[in-house]
């Protein structure tokens, strides 16, 4: 079986929201002599951004949403250790990420794909979790240097919580001190700019670019 196959497979398979498959797809891709960073970012990347779009349009929903995040994870686990051992997530670091779901809001599975991500992809990341009081945030950053802040907010209700670290960071004068970045499901590019904001991504796979992006 080519490489394409392979790709093929893997991206299906988290589409499928199948985790025996994602693993057995990886084993596959690996066993081929495929790099892990290559099976993330041709083969299981593709699936999950598939994903996070029919999530959007509303073919799928929270349970299919939480499966394919579990199986990519799962696949993770595989692939993280591989990456650190050859190297992969050693060196410097590309930059320091505070994370978090702002306060009211518990949702965590697109913050939890993007630590990974991040981490994969050569960030220090701090993961601040969900229902995160604005103070955490801006300690944090402060006590690691953080060169960005990314807030994450599902609920339209809970959005005002990423308005409320930027203006906290104005009355502090430290604005300027942190790119800060916002996403999450309620979260829209003209709400970025309302309140702000350096950035906004639409899925994981975008803040990864973004924060890339923001620090080159």
């Amino acid at each position: 079986m080519g490489d394409g196959e392979i790709f093929a497979k893997l991206k299906q398979s988290i589409i499928d929201q199948d985790q025996e498959a994602v693993l057995a797809a990886v084993d596959e891709a690996l066993g081929a002599g495929i790099d892990a960073r290559v099976i993330i970012d041709d083969g299981l990347l593709p699936g999950l951004n598939v994903i996070g779009e029919q999530f959007e349009r509303e073919e799928i929903f929270l349970p299919e949403l939480m499966r394919a995040a579990l199986a990519f994870q799962a696949a993770m686990g595989i692939l993280e250790p591989i990456i650190r051992e050859s190297g992969g997530t050693e060196g410097p670091s590309k930059g320091k990420i505070v994370l978090g779901t702002v306060k009211g809001d518990i949702h965590s599975i697109g913050k939890n794909i993007l630590k990974l991500l991040l981490e994969t992809s050569g960030f220090e990341v701090w993961d601040l979790g969900a229902d995160v009081d604005l103070f955490a945030f801006l300690d944090k950053a402060k006590d690691v240097d953080a060169d960005v802040i990314a807030l994450s907010a599902l609920l339209t209700t809970t959005l005002v919580g990423q308005r409320d670290v930027i203006e906290a960071l104005k009355e502090q004068g430290a604005r300027d001190r942190y790119k800060v970045i916002v996403g999450g499901g309620a979260t829209t590019p003209e709400w970025a700019n309302s309140i702000g904001a350096d950035g906004w991504a639409g899925s994981a796979y975008d803040a990864v670019n973004l924060v890339t992006r923001l620090l080159s």
